[in-house]
This record gives structure tokens, sequence and C-alpha cells, in this order.
């Protein structure tokens, strides 16, 4: 049997996920241990003394002990952010020595995601474990290397963006989804999802929806276009379900768009 003595450099308080019902706000209060925030969905708005943040989904907040913080405004009804308390055990402490960024962008947001799931698991246990120890390391450690990633990412993301984008107006009418546009670009499905919404704030399913409704609203001009070849030619293979994306995107059925553009091209002759 092997055995090891493990030291670590901090100590688990607790830690939770605070799913926003559309009330109330962040308290205030000056606490004596650290507390590292990650959100998952929304936005949340906190001052640390006299420091305002906006943490947005995918971003972390470290808030520091000994300092009164406090909620600004009321919580967004989408807010979902994981919390955990932990103390330095080792003075002077060891934590600088992460490089930990008080506010940043995390690299791998779902990876953060998983680790504070697999910590809140871990916590539900009867018996304590010095896993909970390690699980916040591991979050710190991912904090860690973010340090930096939003500007160099940032430019690199906005790139790949554009070229889905581009791929995009060119490919609409063959089949094509996220996974298959990551391919062709030799990227990640997540990391491509994440760059285009942040570049164009939409989805890429959203992005390729948008581009064949715009090229159906043309088609439908043609009146030797039935509804299955207009559905076909712009990467519907179900008619049915071309309708209601059409609906969505423009609040009119094909057929009504085709008689109210018709009328008022028309009219206006």
């Amino acid at each position: 049997m092997l055995e090891l003595s493990i030291a670590l450099p901090i100590k688990v308080q607790n830690g939770g996920l605070f799913i926003s019902r559309g009330v109330g706000r962040h308290p205030a209060r000056k606490l004596t241990s650290w507390e590292i925030i990650f959100v998952e969905k929304g936005t949340l708005t906190i001052q640390e003394e006299s420091t305002l943040f906006e943490v947005k989904a995918g971003e972390s907040l470290l808030l520091w002990p000994d300092r009164r913080h406090v909620g600004v405004g009321d919580f967004p009804a989408d807010l979902k952010f994981y919390w955990l308390h932990f103390e330095v055990e080792h003075h002077p402490p060891r934590l600088p020595n992460l490089a930990i960024e008080q506010h940043c962008r995390v690299r791998d947001a779902q990876y953060v995601i998983s680790l504070f799931r697999q910590f809140l698991s871990e916590q539900e246990k009867l018996q304590r474990s010095v896993a909970l120890e390690i699980i916040l390391l591991l979050i710190l450690q991912q904090i860690s290397i973010s340090s930096g990633y939003e500007d160099n990412a940032d430019e690199a993301g906005a790139a790949m963006a554009w070229k889905a984008k581009q791929l995009i107006r060119t490919q609409f009418h063959l089949p094509l989804s996220t996974s298959q546009l990551a391919k062709a670009l030799h990227c990640n499905a997540d990391y491509l999802g994440r760059v285009f919404r942040r570049t164009f704030h939409l989805t890429l399913t959203e992005a390729i929806h948008r581009q064949r409704v715009r090229a159906a609203e043309k088609l439908l001009l043609d009146g030797s276009a039935s509804l299955t070849e207009v559905a076909t030619r712009c990467g519907f293979n179900d008619v049915g379900y071309f309708r209601q994306i059409f609906s969505k995107h423009t609040g009119l059925t094909p057929a009504v768009w085709k008689q109210r553009y018709c009328k008022e091209h028309i009219n206006s002759g």
C-alpha cells in the first residue's frame, strides 16, 4: 500500500449553485474567507469596495476576504452561478503563485462547470473528503491558465466566426450543422459555437436558418417553384419544418409572405 501525506494550501468551507428566480440581490457583507464565483448563465453585477464588476456567462470573479461586497440591482431572471468559499492555509498565502486574475473569462467553461458539479456532488457525501480541496485547486488552476486568454481569443475567435459565416453564405443549401462547420474549419464544435455567438450574437443554427430564409424569400417570387422545391433548394428536407422556421423568422407563412410581397410589388409598379 502506498501512503501519501497531502499538504494543501487551502481549506474549503462550502459551495453551492445559485439559480435566480428574478427577485432579490446579493447581500452586502464582509467575509473573512475568499470566494470564487463562476457564472454559467446571465450576468452578475456586484461591487467589491469601490470596484464594480459585471460578471458574464463564462467568467469568474474572485472576492477577497475582509472586503465589503454587495450586489448592484436585482438578480436577472436568467442568472445562474456557482460559488465557493475557502481559506488560504499558509502565510504568506501561496494562492498568488497560481496567478489568478480577479475577474476573467475562463478558457474552458464547460470543464469548469463540470468541476463545480463534481464539487457539489462530493460535498453531499456524509464523510468530508480531501477531494473538495483538490477539486477547488483544479478550478483555480483553470482560472489561472485563462489569464490573458480573452484578448488573444477574441481576435482568433472572431476570425474563425467570420470563416463560419462565409461557409453558411455559400453552403446553406447543403446539409449543414454546427459539427459539420467545425469539421470543415478543423476546430471544436463547442468552441466554434461560442466564438460565433460572441461575434454575431446569435447561434450557428440561427445563422443557418436566417440565411436559408433569405434565400427562400427570393425563390418564393418565382411562381414556377413549388413550396417543396423552394424548401429543398434552401437546405430543408421537410416542408413542414421549412414552414415553421420561415414563420418564426418572418412572422408569416411562406404562402402569406408571397401574397403580401407580390401585392406590394404590383402596387408600387
